[in-house]
């Protein structure tokens, strides 16, 4: 899973790189020779129909989504507009590997959907308002698949999207129109209450999952990016999680966070030894800190032992 919102992937470079089996076909290779260029690799094959040339050891999960979208979209019939996971991968959103175990598309009409190897295909009503291209792709609009999403995947997954959606610029409003469409659909209780959690203050996937947990986990909620002031008045430290009234505050720990902190010519280890320097900061104020990293999030009971011990201390 990833674990930050990131910009989508320029289309044309990857576009460039798909090959359709029929195309070199036309342009008078044969399967002896595609067989030949799969073994010498030269070329990959990313479906049934559809290579790329170039695919690198160690992608992200989503680059690897997005080359089998372009290599599933030419074969798909007119009306197949990308949808749930496949168009949160579209949208730059954050996406666990369930999301994206098959390319995800909704066709205008209602009835069940239909599972195949590599596409799922859904049926459910769609608005013009609600299909978007992305690089001539169709794709389901922000709003619509957030809600999607929101729908029919862990509300842990959901928040993540949606708060990441929030902070590219979609609106509760939208989501609000989108519910209204959606008024009896299957999962659509699950996403008044996935619209009613969101909060664009979340700056990762990390930080959305620790809400969610702390919420399931019956712990206070607490105030997001805070700025923490020493007696002079001198801003000591900006925190993930306060809970001001325990006098504790809380940090995700995650890899792309301290990424994000890196500074030109800074080494990883600097900035966790500035962040071992700020922690004691906020210590001397008399303020206890409770730091998690996403393995504890998938361990029942640890964040909550963690931070009711905090809030003991503080007492």
């Amino acid at each position: 899973m990833r674990f930050r919102c990131r910009p989508c992937m320029h289309w044309a470079v990857l576009m460039d790189n798909i090959r359709l089996t029929r195309n070199l076909l036309d342009q008078g290779y044969n399967w002896v020779d595609l067989r030949r260029l799969q073994r010498d690799g030269e070329l990959v094959r990313v479906r049934r129909g559809a290579y790329c040339q170039d695919e690198k050891p160690g992608e992200f999960l989503e680059e690897r989504h997005r080359r089998l979208i372009l290599a599933t979209a030419p074969q798909l019939r007119d009306g197949a507009v990308f949808s749930h996971g496949s168009a949160a991968v579209m949208h730059g959103l954050p996406v666990w590997s369930e999301a994206v175990a098959r390319v995800h598309v909704t066709r205008d009409r209602r009835g069940k959907g239909i599972k195949r190897s590599v596409v799922q295909v859904n049926g459910a009503p769609l608005q013009p308002s609600e299909i978007v291209l992305i690089d001539n792709i169709p794709v389901t609009s922000l709003a619509r698949t957030v809600l999607d999403l929101a729908r029919t995947v862990p509300m842990t997954q959901a928040v993540s999207a949606g708060d990441c959606a929030l902070a590219l610029g979609l609106t509760r409003q939208e989501l609000q129109v989108g519910l209204l469409l959606m008024e009896r659909w299957p999962g659509v209780r699950a996403a008044r209450r996935v619209v009613e959690f969101l909060d664009a203050r979340s700056e990762s996937a990390g930080e959305s999952m620790s809400r969610v947990r702390l919420m399931e986990e019956g712990l206070p909620r607490p105030e997001l990016q805070q700025e923490i002031f020493g007696p002079d008045g001198r801003l000591v430290a900006r925190v993930d999680f306060r809970w001001k009234e325990y006098k504790t505050v809380g940090e995700f720990d995650g890899k792309i966070k301290y990424g994000r902190l890196l500074k030109p010519g800074q080494r990883i280890e600097d900035v966790i030894f500035e962040e071992k320097v700020r922690e004691d900061a906020v210590r001397d104020l008399g303020l206890q800190v409770v730091r998690w990293i996403s393995r504890d999030l998938y361990r029942p009971g640890v964040l909550r032992e963690r931070v009711l011990r905090a809030f003991a201390r503080a007492t």
